[in-house]
């Protein structure tokens, strides 16, 4: 999936001669249904200074392009950025530091508002249980703090990288998946016995499987010595907390083991019901002689996929005559998806607890599954523990009990076109899935966070950007919306990739710049950032 790929590598410094200094200085300077949403329609090109009539970061247009979109200059939507995934190594160590101080400085410059940093559970507390390491996340917050940058922490419980050979490999702790060599049954696994080591099953919440502590004790102990290491700098500089909720920091189940397959197939997998393992089959067994029908309750669906086996000629995913449809179909997908919204309940409930009091804003991810979206049966959706099809809304559920717990919603796919898509695979729609849960999340009046899937840097997917945010944000009265760039790379910072980066972070937020230019006499940066010969030579070290 997107969403738990590798990210692009982040080189070791992101100038290393005088001409790229200047080059960089440069840039700077230039600074409810889905059916009755409305397209919108975008009437200028982004990236232009020259033609007349067109916005440019430069001609004034920033108040017109925001008159056309219906963004007030007085209700700006504030940029984060994604760190890399490796700016903490395996060690336990900030790595790229010079780099790292560079890019925070310029992000600053740009107007970005903070950062999302992933903290990752298998490198905090990677040796043994209930020993935690902070050190190199404590020495992040400080730097983001120097430079007047917000952060965003995540709780990072799940895998990241397909196995030791990915670059950004980082495991679950060591003592975690040596309590699962013990008893497999710890990790999630599908009809053909494969298993999933993205994340803990389920199935075994509230069980001591983890050297005596259950997992949600684990997640808690995490979060709460998480508060007590960085309190002093809640509200100020650590302004919100993602938890994580599973594979991919998503609240979903593994659908299928990815890394095997090669990048052209993943769009159109079907995905696997992960219930195999002891736990959840014991709790779908417990279901189904509660109503009755024992049969039921031995297993998943028989004839349900296999990877990327067309759904019509599956028995049970097939439109018309598909069993997902049938009263079996639909206690097995009830069950299936209860088990997620109580999983996702359970950490709500410890992290709202944990944070209650400490001024951050708590949120959690939904993935952006949208390559079945265009069918009846929403195979991958359903596999992901999500009953969303043709006649039930799947989306609304989640939201409401994130909602019950104060947490603002994270989703993907914002940079995402159908028309794109599409040409690849004609039954995806992520238009249509975050419409859906667009509107979810506008009939809960919960705050949004939006992100991109894959880090683009052409106009064509900041322009997307908007136009989908002006979906959340039309005719709100007080709109509460912010959008995270994921992430932050070398690329980011070439000279075109950096212009066009910066307009869209300005265009974004615009109430900020807009004061900015009341206060500096229409400058992009105030007195202490617009000196062209302190930031040449503040870069000139990189």
């Amino acid at each position: 999936m997107a969403a738990i790929a590798s990210p692009p590598n982040f080189a070791a410094s992101l100038c290393s001669t005088r001409s790229d200094s200047h080059r960089f200085l440069a840039a700077a300077r230039l600074r409810r249904c889905p059916p009755f949403i409305r397209q919108l329609r975008v009437c200028s090109r982004l990236n232009s200074s020259r033609s007349s009539g067109h916005v440019s970061p430069d001609n004034g247009g920033d108040l017109q392009y925001d008159l056309h979109y219906g963004l007030s200059p007085r209700k700006g939507s504030p940029v984060f950025v994604t760190l890399p995934v490796d700016v903490v190594g395996p060690s336990g160590q900030v790595r790229r530091k010079k780099a790292m101080t560079q890019s925070f400085r310029a992000l600053t410059a740009a107007g970005v508002e903070g950062v999302v940093m992933e903290v990752w559970w298998g490198v905090v507390e990677k040796v043994e249980p209930g020993v935690y390491n902070w050190e190199a996340y404590m020495e992040i917050v400080a730097m983001a703090r120097k430079y007047g940058l917000k952060v965003r922490a995540v709780m990072a419980f799940h895998q990241c990288g397909s196995g030791p050979e990915d670059p950004y490999w980082i495991p679950l702790p060591q003592w975690v998946l040596e309590e699962i060599n013990r008893d497999p049954d710890i990790a999630y696994s599908d009809r053909f016995g494969r298993r999933s080591m993205e994340y803990i099953s389920l199935g075994c919440d509230f069980l001591p499987v983890l050297q005596g502590r259950t997992p949600i004790q684990a997640y808690s102990d995490f979060m709460r010595n998480f508060r007590d290491t960085f309190r002093h700098l809640f509200d100020t500089t650590i302004t919100g907390i993602r938890v994580g909720m599973g594979p991919g920091g998503e609240l979903r189940y593994p659908l299928c083991p990815s890394e095997k397959l090669i990048w052209a197939w993943r769009p159109r997998e079907l995905g696997e019901f992960q219930c195999y393992d002891k736990y959840m089959l014991a709790s779908l067994n417990a279901c189904a002689r509660e109503i009755g029908m024992l049969e039921w309750g031995n297993g998943g669906p028989i004839g349900a996929s296999s990877l990327t086996q067309n759904q019509e000629e599956t028995e049970f995913f097939k439109s018309d005559e598909g069993s997902w449809n049938t009263p079996y179909g639909k206690f097995f997908l009830g069950w299936y998806s209860s088990m997620l919204l109580l999983h996702g309940e359970r950490i709500c409930r410890e992290a709202e607890t944990i944070f209650r009091g400490t001024g951050v804003i708590m949120s959690a991810k939904v993935a952006g599954i949208h390559w079945h979206y265009s069918t009846q049966s929403h195979p991958s959706e359903l596999t992901a523990g999500y009953y969303n099809t043709s006649t039930r809304d799947g989306f609304l559920p989640i939201v409401r009990m994130f909602g019950r717990y104060g947490f603002t919603v994270c989703c993907t796919c914002f940079e995402m076109r159908d028309e794109d898509e599409k040409q690849m695979n004609l039954i995806s729609s992520p238009e249509g899935f975050l419409k859906q849960l667009l509107l979810a999340v506008r009939i809960c009046n919960l705050p949004l966070e939006g992100e991109n899937t894959a880090t683009r840097l052409d106009d064509e997917s900041y322009e997307q950007v908007m136009r989908t945010s002006k979906l959340f944000l039309s005719g709100v009265d007080r709109p509460s919306f912010s959008f995270n760039f994921v992430r932050m790379d070398k690329n980011l910072f070439e000279y075109q990739n950096w212009v066009r980066f910066t307009r869209f972070v300005r265009q974004m937020s615009y109430a900020n710049i807009f004061r900015a230019r009341l206060d500096f006499g229409g400058n992009m940066f105030p007195p202490s950032t617009s000196n062209g010969a302190k930031l040449s030579l503040a870069l000139a070290g990189l």
